[in-house]
């Protein structure tokens, strides 16, 4: 088992790491889970981690039930079976429970702890590690939400096996980012290693410390951190438009796209960016882009934006990133 140490809590990846969690001061224990994650997972993770869990909840998954109505949801589950402060809740799930769980913990009582237990690639590599947590507002996505270390983040790597290729390809983007942002060498290990043969276990824990130690430099999102939002200006964008018109789109898939448009518009020689497009198109299903007037809403709503300026982080070279890039509708129009 590796062990990556955050400013205020562990992550903890490997086949034992189920079996590290301390719940035994804890009043009561509940396990937030969807329909995939109870069917594919809880069992496993019950028999990993000995935990006998005094509350199971489920809600319905998916980012269009990332939303209030699900804390709702959550916070009278908690209520109903007298959960006290000294409660914990444990989010087994994706993105999607790790974002919603840990706001509705964060909410309930003033706070309860948590921690996150993630089940898809991308939870594992992203989503779990950072305490960024939120809700999506009428198709906004995390537009509520709040900064909130969990008590710590345990990786069972076994969980993938759960998944089909779909959501690991879309997983598998986060990587990717990290790589472009921050780790050149890293980039080059990845062009030159086929998806079927990667170690999986290997890969996460590089990618979960170069994010950590982004994160750990700026824990709220006021400079360096920005850098992990490559691909997700226009990402978020196309994710929420597509979302709101009943597409079917993951948000690795979407993000690709972003990342595949935000290259385009960094400030690279003609050589590097045809390396980068040229290698997510051969990973990525690239869908058809929304225009830039579907996309405007979206885009003028992006946390990142600073006095109705629409901001963007974006590649100075492979492993080098810049942010408060401020970009006018003309300039991202030339893109499309």
């Amino acid at each position: 088992m590796k062990v990556v140490h955050s400013s205020t809590y562990d992550i903890n990846i490997g086949k034992g790491s189920l079996q590290t969690i301390e719940y035994s001061t804890y009043s009561a224990i509940a396990i937030l889970v969807d329909e995939h994650t109870k069917m594919h997972c809880l069992d496993i993770f019950l028999k990993e981690s000995q935990i006998n869990p005094n509350l199971i909840i489920k809600i319905h998954s998916g980012e269009e039930h990332k939303n209030i109505s699900s804390c709702k949801h959550i916070w009278r589950q908690l209520t109903n079976a007298q959960f006290d402060r000294k409660s914990l809740l444990i989010n087994l799930g994706g993105g999607v429970i790790g974002d919603m769980g840990g706001f509705a913990a964060s909410c309930y009582k003033r706070g309860i702890d948590f921690i996150q237990v993630p089940t898809s690639l991308l939870a594992m590599v992203d989503a779990s590690v950072g305490g960024k947590l939120g809700i999506d507002l009428e198709k906004f996505k995390n537009q509520i939400g709040l900064f909130k270390s969990p008590k710590g983040v345990y990786i069972f790597p076994d969980f993938l096996q759960t998944l089909n290729k779909r959501q690991i390809i879309s997983g598998y983007a986060e990587i990717v980012k990290h790589a472009l942002i921050i780790d050149k060498n890293y980039w080059q290990l990845l062009m030159e290693t086929s998806i079927e043969k990667i170690n999986w276990e290997e890969t996460i824990h590089h990618s979960v410390s170069l994010k950590n130690n982004i994160v750990k430099s700026d824990p709220f999102e006021e400079n360096k951190r920005k850098i992990l939002n490559f691909g997700h200006t226009l990402g978020h964008a196309i994710e929420s438009f597509l979302l709101k018109q009943g597409k079917d789109i993951l948000h690795g898939e979407a993000i690709a796209l972003g990342m595949y448009l935000e290259t385009e518009l960094s400030p690279l020689n003609a050589n590097i960016k045809k390396e980068i497009q040229k290698y997510l198109k051969s990973i990525f299903n690239i869908v058809d882009c929304p225009t830039l007037e579907q996309l405007l809403p979206f885009l003028k709503n992006d946390k990142k934006n600073e006095h109705n300026n629409i901001n963007f982080s974006l590649l100075d070279d492979i492993g080098s990133c810049s942010y408060n890039n401020e970009l006018s509708k003309e300039e991202i129009k030339a893109i499309f």
